[in-house]
């Protein structure tokens, strides 16, 4: 019998964001409602894909997706061993908008947690969920794929790092209190650093952001002062000209890093002549990030190695699953066997010849149940395949 797992689904691959909206399902009301009308299921809904996994039709779940606006040529759809592979990859992050990403697996976790949850999975989803979170471990513990900064934020954080390689202790000043910075402290607290001062126009701004850090908060006129005391600042404000210029910084005992993720620039880039002083910006962040994407992109092929272990591993589990009565009339017939041909023998020994005896044909039923699968992977990836 083929394997009935099933997918059906959309991504940043085939659907825009405002059709992603649309099909996005929210755990609250409407994930509930849907895991209801699938009966069995896990729905992976994230900013960047929403998939339903399911055993049998798949009907069901595509027109769940259609009834929600998503065109037909937005879905993807896939069935059996293709499935399976979808979702490991998904898993492993190879299939993200930025490979390699970690939260991806959080979000596996998070969709298996709630399908439990509302008492919608069984058997064979269980087992590829696990599976697939297993594999997500392996990928990032065994293959680089998750390593390097691949964002901005990060990428910043990945510099201040270098520089002083312990930011416990440092004053740090944030200039702007948008996303971005927010982004970028919230990593830094992380770290441990000693002081946060938060800088911006709108002193308003500046203080609620403060308030969600733990730091302090001044408005714009009284940057020149908070200069004096940063160890680093780290600009990210909306302003159409530089907010920072050579005069403004004081001459200075120890050195000050600035880094620039601001689009127009917030600092002169004058600045970086001063002789205490280190500039950074976006087009040097960039390149550290383009960078560690294409070391990431040269893992995918060991990342898609264990996948095809791990599919293997799956279709042999699935394999005795389906054949799990047939095995064990095999091993009753060749106990009986065993004992009728050596009645003095203890049970220890009656037990092992009688495995002996089963092993074979017991790798032949699994063997024949693998090979009545959809899209049977290569001897490679399953050794019971390559057994003669």
């Amino acid at each position: 019998m083929p394997l009935s797992l099933y997918l059906v689904g959309l991504s940043h691959k085939t659907a825009p964001l405002a059709v992603r909206e649309r099909a996005a399902l929210d755990p609250l009301v409407a994930l509930p409602a849907a895991l209801r009308r699938l009966g069995v299921g896990v729905v992976l809904s994230t900013c960047n894909r929403t998939e339903i996994y399911g055993v049998g039709s798949l009907e069901a779940a595509r027109a769940l997706l259609l009834e929600r606006g998503v065109g037909p040529a937005h879905l993807y759809e896939k069935r059996g061993v293709e499935a399976l592979r979808h979702l490991f990859r998904v898993a492993a992050g190879l299939d993200s908008l930025v490979v390699g990403e970690a939260q991806i697996l959080g979000q596996v976790r998070e969709a298996l947690f709630l399908s439990r949850k509302h008492g919608a999975t069984e058997g064979l989803l269980e087992k590829a969920f696990q599976s697939a979170l297993a594999l997500g471990k392996r990928a990032r513990s065994e293959t680089a794929i998750g390593q390097g900064a691949v964002s901005v934020a990060y990428a910043a954080l990945d510099l201040a790092l270098a520089v002083y390689g312990d930011l416990s202790g440092l004053k740090v000043a944030v200039l702007g209190a948008g996303e971005m910075a927010e982004l970028f402290l919230t990593h830094l607290k992380a770290q441990g650093v000693g002081e946060v001062l938060v800088v911006n126009r709108t002193p308003q701004k500046a203080l609620a952001l403060a308030e969600r850090v733990g730091g302090r908060a001044f408005g714009l006129e009284a940057l020149k002062e908070v200069l004096k005391e940063a160890d680093l600042v780290v600009a990210s404000a909306a302003a159409p000209h530089y907010l920072i210029h050579p005069e403004d910084l004081p001459r200075r005992r120890k050195p000050l890093f600035l880094i620039d993720i601001a689009l127009p620039r917030n600092i002169h880039p004058e600045v970086a002549r001063l002789p205490h002083a280190y500039l950074y910006n976006l087009d040097d962040l960039e390149r550290v990030v383009q960078k560690n994407l294409e070391a990431r992109k040269g893992e995918i092929p060991k990342v898609e190695a264990l996948i095809e272990k791990a599919v293997g591993d799956y279709l042999e589990w699935y394999a005795g699953h389906r054949v799990r009565t047939a095995i064990e009339e095999v091993r009753l017939r060749m106990r009986r066997w065993v004992e009728a041909e050596m009645p003095e023998a203890d049970p220890l020994t009656l037990h092992k010849e009688a495995g002996r005896r089963a092993h074979p044909l017991i790798l032949n039923l699994k063997r024949q149940a693998i090979r009545r699968l959809e899209g049977p992977p290569c001897p490679a990836a399953c050794p019971l395949l390559a057994l003669k």
